[in-house]
């Protein structure tokens, strides 16, 4: 008698009305701020011929400066642990802590190349606007580089066998993974700004 056995599970969080609407225009009003008046972002955006604005590389505390981003955190946190304990991780008295956390407003025409987030444990966005046709994250099989001459997957593949995983949000969701995942953002189709928040946690 033969059998299968799925092992080396990847595993991605994803909860939805993560946050109400209240929440998400909050964020927005900020993010949209952000977007108009910080101008070391917008250089940074422009000098990488990044499309829309990040707050990245320019602002790190946001949550200290602007209320509705601690918000946001205290909730993400405790969404965090949760991710951390169905990993099964010995956190040997430690627990995620939010270690940055930036504002995204991607326009149509933007997108975002595949990339992992480095020097932390856990990444994750929670989507404050999702215009229609705004399109997925997808996430990368972590051994597709050492797939080497194996035969490509059936277009009809079961989800957990395909080497691309798309997730589609909603205003409200937040999904975690952890940090080494390859993950990327295609073209943004919608009329529209596609709004979110990102953050990367460190365990601490």
């Amino acid at each position: 008698m033969a059998s299968t056995q799925d092992l080396f599970v990847t595993r991605i969080y994803r909860a939805d009305e993560a946050g109400n609407a209240k929440l998400n225009y909050d964020l927005e009003t900020a993010a949209l701020g952000l977007a108009r008046e910080d101008r070391v972002g917008q250089r940074w955006c422009e000098t990488h011929g990044y499309p829309g604005y990040t707050s990245y590389a320019s602002l790190n505390d946001l949550p200290s400066h602007v209320p509705v981003f601690a918000r946001l955190m205290k909730m993400i946190d405790k969404h965090a642990l949760a991710y951390a304990r169905s990993l099964h991780w010995d956190l040997r008295g430690t627990r995620p802590i939010c270690d940055s956390l930036w504002v995204n407003v991607m326009p149509e025409g933007g997108s975002h190349t595949s990339h992992i987030h480095r020097n932390s444990v856990i990444s994750g966005t929670y989507y404050v606007a999702v215009p229609e046709g705004a399109g997925p994250i997808v996430y990368e099989d972590p051994r597709i580089a050492m797939m080497m001459a194996s035969p490509p997957r059936k277009p009809d593949a079961p989800r957990e066998l395909r080497e691309h995983i798309s997730e589609t949000p909603v205003p409200g969701t937040l999904l975690l993974w952890e940090s080494w995942l390859r993950h990327e953002v295609p073209l943004n189709r919608a009329e529209g700004n596609r709004i979110s928040v990102s953050f990367n946690y460190v365990l601490g």
